[in-house]
């Protein structure tokens, strides 16, 4: 009895140490997205935030497909290391070959087409020329943001959240810094937030290589040739961070994506080793935290709301503020299902359910948007 009360509490601390050192990362990360908003808010004014806005999904597609890459092919690696398969150390350099390609093809459209980029995306003539350098500027970094995601995957995954979470925040907070600096003493205004949001990627890739210089580091620069079967095996697996993507900039979601990054290693591991009691374990652990940040969230909202919404209403619009504020209360209830969705579906990809993770996924993706924005 005292053998499993010590092994419980010994799982209790891992998960705890995962679990909110990824959090941390991942607030971290998205308050950079605010912080962009709120300079561009002060520098630009309201076209440089449509302009933001309407290229947003295209860093969320770049996200979602480093994001997919790194989770899966880091879920490969944990779950064929354990049962011994020859190639298991071929994914990480496997990752960051696809990476670079499918980034070489996002560098292309910013470079020779950020204009028709952004009017296809809904911008109109000043739309456009405000956010045009912005767009070449940011896509052209396009692999590093990948290689960003995948590093940070496999160091999480190689049992050091801990330079996760550094990765993370560090690159955020030069983002922030820089684009300060680059905006307002130096004058670079649009441009500068862009050159400053396309460099922090290179600082997180920088401190993730201070694991992979390690004596700790187990991850492998094995080379292995790019196969779009094998990439797309891995995908399955990261699917789950694809729902997720068109809210990265919310700090609610990036702490239930925290829950479930954090969670994937130790699932991934656990069910690795086909110890399905851990498995349980940690499931029990990961929901119970959603559910419990999902109930916080929403009373922080409903008590906040006016203090949040007045941040980004500078000109104190009182139409604006009665949308926004409504709006957040009611769209924070809804955390109380997505947490749970959001962790789930991340286990489920740790656990090879490949089928349920990615129909729930692409459910709250964009199936059930449609659906219901029709039906409402």
């Amino acid at each position: 009895m005292i053998e499993v009360d010590k092994m419980g509490i010994m799982m209790l601390k891992k998960f705890v140490k995962y679990v909110s050192q990824n959090m941390l990362g991942m607030v971290g990360m998205s308050v950079y997205i605010l912080a962009d908003t709120y300079f561009i808010s002060v520098a630009v004014g309201t076209d440089g935030i449509t302009a933001l806005n309407l290229v947003l999904p295209v860093y969320n597609m770049i996200f979602a497909i480093g994001a997919m890459m790194g989770v899966g092919s880091a879920i490969r690696l944990v779950i064929e290391r354990n049962q011994e398969h020859p190639n298991a150390d071929g994914y990480f350099f496997h990752a960051l070959s696809w990476a670079l390609i499918v980034g070489l093809l996002f560098m292309l459209v910013g470079i020779f087409f950020p204009d028709k980029l952004i009017a296809l995306l809904g911008g109109d003539a000043e739309i456009v020329a405000v956010g045009k350098n912005y767009t070449r500027i940011f896509m052209s970094f396009a692999p590093f943001f990948m290689w960003n995601y995948i590093c940070n995957a496999f160091v999480r995954n190689d049992g050091n959240p801990s330079i996760a979470m550094a990765a993370t925040l560090f690159s955020s907070l030069f983002n922030i810094v820089f684009d300060y600096v680059l905006m307002f003493p130096l004058g670079l205004s649009m441009e500068g937030a862009a050159l400053a949001t396309a460099l922090s990627p290179l600082v997180g890739i920088l401190i993730c290589c201070i694991h992979f210089r390690s004596e700790k580091c187990t991850v492998k620069f094995k080379p292995m040739l790019p196969s779009l079967r094998k990439i797309l095996f891995c995908c399955q697996f990261g699917v789950a961070a694809y729902g997720v993507v068109a809210n990265t900039s919310l700090v609610a979601v990036a702490l239930f994506n925290g829950i479930a990054q954090g969670s994937q290693p130790l699932v991934s591991e656990a069910y690795g080793r086909d110890i399905h009691k851990d498995v349980k374990t940690y499931l029990k652990m990961a929901v119970t935290t959603a559910v419990g940040v999902s109930v916080l969230l929403v009373i922080f909202i409903y008590l906040f709301a006016p203090v949040v919404t007045a941040v980004f209403n500078g000109e104190h619009n009182r139409t604006l503020a009665d949308y926004a504020e409504t709006g957040l209360r009611i769209y924070f209830i809804g955390f109380l299902f997505a947490g749970i969705n959001i962790v789930g579906t991340a286990i489920l990809s740790a656990v090879e359910s490949t089928k349920y993770a990615f129909a729930a996924s692409i459910s709250r993706g964009f199936v059930a948007i449609i659906f219901f924005a029709f039906i409402l």
